[in-house]
């Protein structure tokens, strides 16, 4: 039978390590164990970790859903709810802190704020951005989950919150989770459609920006908005 983390020897234990020695002393998987806190009767919480990251590498499991974290024998709704919380506050602490004033001036301004939690989704997610008349950000909107195509985006559901807001400019974005941040024919005709929208009720398209795996596209720097 697999040795429970209460039955290992004091200093071999993870918090106790993680105390005498600091986090920096502990394994990826020593460390999704104390957020899992308990494993099974036959295995313990590391030894859970452990097969977790053989199914998924650590850089992927940001992105995965609770019903995805659920295929792994032991791991239910609970241990699941816990994994999804973890990774989200990491994901939040590695994002701008929205109290303060983020301006954005450049292409490189937008993509520092979206890849961190954009670039390892394994879905499409359609984000905008929105700017008041300085370009300071005012809010992060999502908007669409899905396959990004003419048929499901509609002005409509783009610039309604960024009336809401009293937006003076948006900056869209969506990332690729094939990881190749080139535009489609899709996204080159829906940023005309967009742009073209935005004349007309008053808030102007700044951007639209793809994001890719450790890569990202701007139709601004390509000239093409």
């Amino acid at each position: 039978m697999q040795l429970r983390i209460k039955d290992m020897i004091a200093s071999e234990r993870p918090r106790e390590r993680l105390l005498k020695y600091g986090h920096e002393s502990l394994s990826n998987a020593e460390l999704i164990g104390l957020i899992l806190r308990t494993g099974t009767h036959k295995e313990n919480a590391v030894t859970l970790a452990n097969r977790l990251l053989k199914k998924f590498p650590l850089n992927e499991l940001g992105a995965k859903r609770l019903s995805q974290f659920q295929e792994i024998k032991g791991i239910g709704l609970a241990k699941a709810c816990q994994l999804i919380a973890a990774f989200e506050l990491g994901r939040r602490c590695s994002s701008p802190t929205w109290h303060e004033k983020i301006s954005i001036r450049s292409s490189r301004d937008a993509i520092n704020i979206l890849a961190p939690e954009m670039e390892d989704l394994d879905k499409e997610h359609f984000i905008i951005l929105l700017l008041d008349t300085r370009h300071n950000l005012i809010k992060k909107e999502r908007i669409f989950i899905g396959t990004l195509d003419n048929s499901v985006i509609h002005p409509r559901e783009i610039f309604k919150p960024a009336i809401i807001e009293s937006s003076s400019a948006i900056i869209i974005a969506h990332n690729h989770p094939s990881g190749d941040p080139s535009p489609s024919n899709d996204d080159i005709e829906i940023t005309a459609k967009l742009k073209q929208a935005g004349k007309l009720i008053g808030i102007e398209v700044l951007d639209h920006v793809i994001i890719g795996k450790n890569s990202s596209y701007s139709f601004m720097d390509h000239e093409m908005i």
